[in-house]
């Protein structure tokens, strides 16, 4: 190793000690070095790429720190993510390591292998390495911890690689990890991945927010100081044991909030929050941190609508918190929360710590959500869209809490209905579901529910599931259920169905013709088989019709081929198609592929040189910007349909349209100059403008067919330097 550079061999001797000292702490020292010497010895392997091979290790090394001080896995899997590589390499056999380091460390080492078995980075979000992803995390759920790791450091890492790379990782992390840390609890995770998405596909407003932040940090640590001195006083006085500091919160979370609120930067009240973390015993946690509310809310001034208590009921992740939100100093409103120092834990590491405290082995809704994960994904009725749709459902939603009769609390998605409680008390009660009654009033299966509604279900012998179910239901698990059991239920009225038109052509002596038979189900539409036999059971079909139409096409069939010759391929021609589609080599989609046609999206007008990415619709190819405003929206629920996109050659061949916005004071002439500039530009042509003039100020949106992003910062440059502008920016 004494080829790489010294800051990296200080890195790998600091990790090295870090893992072993880890290791030892739970470990026999005789099982650790089994483990340094496999590591090395898969090293010592590598013939060539000797440095490829080093920085993999190191990627793996930090990977396992992450698990350890980030996520709070233990040893074995550490283990396993250390051994990752030589047993996918098949230096070793899991079974080998089973002998050596034990069950836990073979079985998470399954899971990985089942993960690595796909290669190609950009497929992780599609279709059948996606399935399998979840399902390895469905046995074992260290698994998805050590890969949401993996992706973290990954991310951590990109800031080194070139766009392509960046944009597969940031639509993974959004589109899977990102949701999946959440979920499991791990927001500080989760909100790092979301921060190094937006850095590597919106640099200007990640630049735009950091920059803000910086800017009001000292005044923003004076503000929360000057909310903690007093609070402080009279905490001291109640002889509790507690900590309390300010922390900002994340840049991702700022721009949702500055897009959903329409508002500017300067008028966000909660970019901090203050927390208040007690070192209780287990059995005094709830009344201190009620003590503690009961505190902050007599000096400051609560909003009884900002109230959310995870303390009497946590979340399915594990989560507990008091969050309230006062009038600070300068009528300014602050987020407080209130919780103890295993609160905090289980807060930062989500599920991993959940299970110090409780013990993995234990029920839980974290249990619950996984068998009914796995369930779902082993729906064979399912399609994979359906598939996808329902697992995404149950990450990022809101939970409700709903009561049995009897008392037992359930906890559902924002938006359940009746129909979804029925199911997740059991999966018969749901099929027989008839209505509800809430707080003692009668309701039907559509109702949806809200947090405190006590529920009972009404069910009848003769309710039988309905297609219209699927339109309203909101948890994977109903879903799941119903698609199967309207497909068992459609399985018996096709074969009733089949038998019937079978017997009806025998009696008129007509000889099924498989091929025609199919053509005719094509020619009425029918997307499957199943469906025209289900439309036939339905009475939508009476049979005699269908077997007069099989008998016409069959009957043209044949008078077709005795009246028409074969036509040479020499004379044939193709229409081209009437859609605005562009198809020219100025676009390479995907793995290198010239000549697609598409369309660039109208929501941010791409032009050459931009970073862009292919969006599969359905209407065809669409082009966006990678910093495109509904870009986030498109990876986080369409990951699987990106393609990598980029432009070909250096200048581009063709013009494009966009829209600049001018703000400036109004001046005598200001216009005439502007328009002066832009006729003058060479290359450049003007397409309209529209100015407003307000209070000595003028704005202007000036479009413009222009031929790449050189010659637009160039422009925008010239129109900078006119007296009297203030700031030129291109739309979306």
């Amino acid at each position: 190793m004494t080829d790489f550079i010294f800051t990296d061999r200080r890195e790998f001797l600091q990790l090295y000690r870090r893992l072993y000292s880890f290791l030892r702490q739970a470990w026999e020292r005789e099982k650790v070095l089994y483990l340094k010497e496999m590591v090395q010895q898969s090293l010592a392997k590598v013939d060539e790429n000797r440095e490829e091979a080093f920085y993999a290790l190191l990627l793996e090394m930090r990977t396992a720190l992450i698990t350890i001080d980030e996520i709070g896995l233990k040893q074995p899997a550490v283990c396993a993510v250390l051994l990752f590589r030589p047993v996918r390499n098949e230096e070793y056999t899991l079974a080998e390591t089973k002998k050596l380091f034990g069950d836990e460390v073979e079985l998470i080492l399954r899971g990985l292998k089942k993960v690595g078995e796909f290669t190609d980075r950009r497929s992780t979000v599609e279709s059948e390495n996606y399935m399998r992803l979840l399902l390895s995390m469905a046995e074992d759920i260290r698994v998805v911890f050590i890969m949401i790791a993996r992706q973290l450091q990954l991310m951590r890492d990109a800031k080194g690689s070139d766009r392509s790379q960046r944009l597969d990782l940031s639509v993974e992390s959004t589109y899977l990890y990102a949701p999946l840390a959440h979920r499991l609890g791990l927001y500080t995770i989760k909100s790092e991945l979301e921060d190094l998405c937006l850095k590597y596909t919106d640099r200007d407003n990640y630049d735009f927010i950091a920059r803000k932040l910086n800017e009001t940090k000292r005044s923003r640590e004076q503000y929360i100081q000057e909310f903690i001195e007093p609070l402080k006083e009279r905490l001291d006085r109640t002889g509790l044991k507690y900590d309390i500091k300010g922390r900002t919160k994340s840049i991702h979370s700022i721009l949702n909030k500055l897009k959903k609120q329409k508002i500017e930067f300067e008028n966000i009240y909660d970019l901090f929050a203050i927390r208040v973390i007690l070192d209780a015993p287990a059995e005094q946690e709830k009344a201190q941190c009620w003590q503690v509310y009961s505190i902050i809310t007599d000096m400051y001034q609560p909003n009884p609508k900002r109230l959310k208590d995870w303390l009497s009921i946590p979340k399915s992740n594990g989560y507990e918190s008091l969050h309230i939100t006062v009038m600070g100093p300068k009528a300014r409103w602050v987020e407080v929360q209130i919780r103890t120092k295993r609160m905090d834990e289980i807060a930062e590491r989500g599920l991993a710590a959940h299970w110090k405290y409780k013990g993995v082995k234990e029920e839980s809704t974290l249990d619950n959500w996984l068998n009914s994960l796995r369930e779902s994904l082993e729906d064979n009725e399912a399609n994979l869209s359906q598939k996808l749709t329902d697992f995404k459902l149950d990450l990022y939603e809101e939970e409700i809490f709903v009561f049995t009769p009897k008392g037992d609390l359930f906890k559902l998605p924002k938006g359940a209905t009746i129909l979804d409680f029925a199911f997740a008390i059991h999966s018969k009660l749901g099929a027989t579901c008839m209505s509800g009654r809430v707080n003692g009033k009668n309701v039907p299966i559509k109702h949806q529910l809200k947090s405190g509604d006590q529920v009972e279900i009404n069910t009848s012998t003769h309710q039988t599931p309905k297609q219209d179910w699927l339109s309203f239901v909101v948890t994977a698990k109903a879903r799941t259920r119903i698609r199967q059991l309207l497909k068992e239920e459609a399985g018996k009225q096709v074969d009733i169905a089949k038998e019937t038109l079978l017997r009806r052509m025998k009696n008129r002596k007509i000889e099924v013709d498989d091929a025609h038979l199919m053509q005719l189900i094509k020619k009425l539409r029918y997307k499957t088989v199943t469906d025209f036999y289900v439309d036939i059971a339905a009475e939508k079909m009476e049979v005699n019709w269908v077997i007069d139409r099989y008998l016409e096409l069959e009957n043209r069939e044949e008078e077709s081929r005795d009246a028409h010759l074969p036509v040479s391929a020499e004379n044939f021609t193709m229409k081209p198609p009437t859609q605005d589609y562009k198809s020219t080599d100025e676009l390479v989609i995907d793995q290198n592929l010239t000549g697609i046609d598409y369309k660039l999206a109208k929501c941010c007008n791409p032009i050459f040189g931009d970073e862009i990415f292919g969006f599969v619709s359905s209407q065809g190819i669409k082009i966006h910007r990678i910093n495109c405003p509904n870009a986030h929206d498109l990876f986080s629920r369409y990951g699987y349909r990106v393609l990598k996109a980029r432009w070909s050659g250096t200048t581009g061949s063709s013009s494009y349209t966009i829209v600049l916005r001018v703000i400036g004071n109004d001046q005598i002439n200001i216009v005439a100059n502007l328009m002066s500039i832009i006729s003058k530009e060479e290359g450049v042509q003007m397409r309209s403008i529209s100015i407003d003039s307000n209070d000595g100020l003028f704005q202007g949106n000036i479009s413009v067919m222009i031929a790449n992003t050189s010659m637009m910062d160039q422009l925008i440059k010239k129109l900078k330097a006119v007296k009297g502008v203030k700031s030129v920016t291109r739309l979306n």
